[in-house]
């Protein structure tokens, strides 16, 4: 019975390994993973930047003559073009000036028609030794000053004129009013008070934002070649509006470490608005045949990015990669994989270098 028990136990052994072993001679099955190929193509360089919108023109409407406004002819908010009338102010007292100006103006006319004939009579009596050189020139001093009072009506005519139609106030430009700040009946002073209304010009539109001292380089670089291109869009909206950069600041802001620049972009059907936030991109130029793999092909880990590359024995290898500019939905490699290589998109977590995989359609 003792001289059984050691065959007995062997015997067991070999039946637990057996059993342990796994299918295919223990080696681990394939993971299951999907993948896409690298692709090659032309991107843009650019950068990033949070905008602000501000209208191409505003103007502030002020009083130009003090009075009463008598009239309002515009609604809070309405778009106006450039000659609407917005107010009236009571004409009566400069209508007055101007008409006194006039009956002046007619008054030393005749004054001044007077002294000419007198000028020649005197010239006349003066040829005939009947009267002096004296007489003659006190009478051409007079007719100077009849002279210069009919110029002083003249002028006083086109400024009693230019109050007349400064009391009827129109919008020097196409645009959107604002809030009204007055109101019929009040009394408006030139310089005084706050402005009547404020009209804003919105397209095109303007779009300021900053970008920092370390990049000024590469923009000034990037201008020097030729025109820049600026794409904008809401927060809300995936909706971009391109433009134009139309100004780069001449100084760094000292507290900021920063420079202003200026895009100016079409906005006829108002899409943008002043003052609101926008996502600007400003493209400096284009990278000539980047290679792009979908951005959840990278992965990170304690050496920096990497991908794995599917290799034609069906392993995969752990490739370092040094990530660029995002392109939509695709990343830029820099360096570290060639266009039409195959990179794991989905199944990481059960690769690692030399993993059989098993690619699925």
């Amino acid at each position: 019975m003792r001289a059984s028990l050691p065959f007995l136990l062997v015997v067991l052994a070999g039946c637990t390994k057996e059993a342990a072993a796994p299918q295919g001679g223990g080696a681990r099955p394939p993971a299951v993973v999907t993948v896409a190929e690298a692709d090659s193509k032309d991107v843009p360089v650019y950068l990033d930047e949070i905008g602000r919108c501000a209208p191409r023109e505003t103007v502030a409407i002020q009083a130009q003559v003090s009075g009463t406004v008598t009239q309002l002819h515009f609604a809070d908010g309405q778009d106006v073009k450039k000659g609407d009338l917005l107010f009236t102010i009571d004409v009566e007292p400069y209508q007055a000036q101007l008409d006194l100006a006039k009956a002046t103006l007619q008054e030393n006319l005749a004054q001044l028609e007077l002294a000419k004939v007198e000028v020649a009579r005197a010239k006349r009596m003066l040829a005939t030794k009947a009267g002096a050189q004296s007489d003659v020139d006190a009478k051409e001093a007079a007719l100077g000053v009849a002279d210069a009072r009919v110029k002083a009506s003249q002028a006083q005519i086109e400024a009693a004129r230019i109050n007349v139609e400064r009391c009827a106030i129109h919008s020097p430009l196409d645009a959107r009013a604002g809030q009204r700040g007055v109101d019929p009946g009040n009394v408006v002073v030139p310089g005084a008070g706050p402005p009547l209304v404020t009209l804003e010009r919105f397209d095109p539109v303007y779009v300021d934002f900053t970008v920092t001292e370390s990049e000024l380089a590469r923009v000034r670089g990037a201008l020097a070649a030729g025109k820049l291109v600026v794409e904008a869009r809401s927060p809300d909206s995936d909706e971009v509006r391109s433009g134009e950069l139309t100004f780069l600041d001449n100084d760094v802001q000292g507290g900021t470490g920063t420079v202003r620049l200026r895009a100016t972009l079409p906005n006829a059907d108002r899409f943008f608005w002043p003052g609101q936030f926008v996502k600007v991109r400003l493209v400096l130029g284009t990278k000539k045949a980047a290679v792009l793999v979908p951005a959840r092909a990278k992965q990170i880990n304690q050496q920096g990015a990497f991908v794995y590359v599917v290799k034609k024995d069906s392993t995969v290898e752990l490739r370092p990669v040094k990530a660029g500019q995002s392109q939509g939905d695709q990343v830029v490699v820099e360096d570290g994989l060639a266009a039409g290589e195959k990179v794991v998109l989905t199944g990481h977590l059960l690769l690692f270098p030399g993993a059989p995989v098993q690619v699925k359609p």
